[in-house]
């Protein structure tokens, strides 16, 4: 199976224009919208979508079929990713604005990651906070 990854690809972040929020404009929202169709047409099954404004992730959640992962793309993703470094804390800033330190208070790297698993399920991660508006 394939997974497909738009929004902010760090490995054309040099394209993009840095380490920026994407799909900030009309344009640039309907140019996400019809990448991920066409990858979902290819035969993706899922897709990660990566730095982008909440109601963007929810537009493409309306709009796919597959599973839609978000990396700060909003609470209304299928389910949601993040480094396992910076959920630990030990990236070193700055850091987007997605990532929450799940080590604060755990015990162990099996804890945070629990905890990190625990507030997707119920939906406390991402925060409002935590969101592109």
């Amino acid at each position: 199976p394939v997974c497909g990854h738009i929004g902010l690809t760090p490995q054309s972040v040099h394209q993009l224009g840095g380490y920026r929020v994407q799909g900030r404009d009309e344009a640039a929202v309907a140019q996400l919208v019809a990448d991920a169709l066409a990858l979902e047409a290819a035969g993706a099954r899922m897709l990660v979508l990566e730095t982008v404004p909440a109601p963007v992730g929810r537009a493409l959640r309306e709009a796919l079929t597959i599973p839609l992962i978000g990396c700060g793309a909003g609470p209304d993703c299928d389910g949601q990713v993040l480094v396992l470094h910076d959920m630990l804390g030990i990236t070193p800033p700055p850091l987007p604005r997605f990532v929450r330190d799940f080590s604060r208070g755990a015990e162990s790297v099996g804890a945070a990651v629990t905890s990190y698993v625990q507030a997707v399920r119920e939906r406390r991660f991402p925060s409002p906070e935590e969101c592109y508006p």
